[in-house]
């Protein structure tokens, strides 16, 4: 019998990117909001021994460069299980998206086949694991409002946020992760050309900005807990009764100003995904973003009933979108299993 489980998709609120690393990477901080979006993983594990992977989209890799192949394996030896694991990918997101659809395949598999031999690994190897096969796969391993620093493999569970209604318009072009932080590379470099400085500061300044940001919000989210519970009423300060930070916590957050660095050099090479953010600006969304580097664009909406008219808006024009919501952690858990 195979197992089955929802692979879902996240959208990033805000993305700061740094200096690059030793390692090769770029230092990040981000927050990542899973969504209800998803693709369907079905594992199961027989006789004999291998990976194998079936997919119907051309696009997916079926060989041992799949980020799913390289956590079983991984996996597999942790587990010291034995057997042929056989995964097959129902691919409903878009292919370099930015919606962390691959990376999310892997975590789905990596609890499929959990379930499948009825071993479980210990929560801290289950994240090392995941992180040593790509940078977002941890966060699919917490679910719900995630912090990510490091190279975004580093994930704090954030103060859940409610679920609120957006739009992921699915542009169909694919954006290279890779060339664009080369393009944010170039972009920096000019940048300090422009300003005479012959070398980066020793610390990130996007990076304290991005940290002073979080800081704030989370301070503020205190606060507003404070102010509305039984001790602020006993001090004598007034008990909040409007949608202010308690009563809209994701809102108060991107209204902070955070951006997602990529479109800075997204945008000007593809300058259909700004039309796209201008679109459902249009159409209301109280606030929109690239997802990751793209080319997904979302936008966040007060309404079930505005987030559906925005995506007909979008459809008409050519573009492919749907309305969904934003997943918090207990749902995001309690639907991965649930198909």
């Amino acid at each position: 019998m195979a197992v089955t489980v929802r692979s879902f998709a996240k959208i990033n609120l805000g993305l700061g990117i740094g200096a690059l690393r030793p390692d090769g990477f770029h230092e990040l901080r981000t927050v990542y909001q899973t969504i209800a979006l998803h693709d369907v993983i079905r594992v199961s594990v027989g006789r004999g021994s291998g990976i194998e992977i079936c997919c119907e989209d051309s696009r997916v890799p079926k060989d041992e460069s799949n980020t799913c192949y390289r956590i079983v394996e991984r996996a597999m030896v942790a587990l010291r299980a034995h057997g042929r694991v056989v995964i097959e990918i129902e691919k409903r997101l878009p292919v370099q998206g930015g919606l962390g659809g691959a990376s999310a395949n892997a975590v789905a598999a990596l609890l499929g086949l959990e379930r499948a031999l009825k071993k479980e690994l210990p929560g801290p190897e289950r994240l090392r694991i995941a992180a040593e096969v790509g940078s977002d796969l941890p966060l699919f391993l917490v679910g719900g409002t995630v912090l990510g620093v490091g190279r975004g493999e580093e994930v704090y569970p954030l103060p859940d946020l409610p679920a609120m209604s957006c739009v992921i318009a699915t542009p169909e072009i694919g954006v290279s992760t890779p060339k664009a932080f080369a393009d944010w590379d170039l972009f920096v470099s000019r940048e300090l050309q422009v300003t005479r400085k012959l070398t980066p500061p020793p610390a990130s300044d996007r990076m304290v900005e991005f940290g002073r940001v979080l800081s704030a919000w989370l301070g503020g989210q205190s606060q507003a807990k404070y102010r509305s519970g039984k001790a602020s009423a006993s001090s004598g300060v007034p008990v909040s009764k409007g949608r202010g930070r308690a009563g809209n916590p994701l809102l108060d957050l991107v209204r902070t100003g955070i951006e997602n660095d990529f479109e800075r050099v997204v945008f000007p090479k593809y300058p259909e995904l700004r039309q796209v953010n201008g679109v459902l600006m249009r159409a209301g969304a109280v606030y929109t973003s690239l997802s990751g580097s793209g080319s997904a664009t979302y936008g966040l909406f007060a309404s079930r009933e505005a987030a559906e008219k925005a995506a007909a808006r979008l459809r008409k024009k050519g573009i492919p979108a749907t309305a969904t919501t934003t997943l918090t952690r207990p749902q995001y858990w309690k639907k991965i299993f649930d198909c």
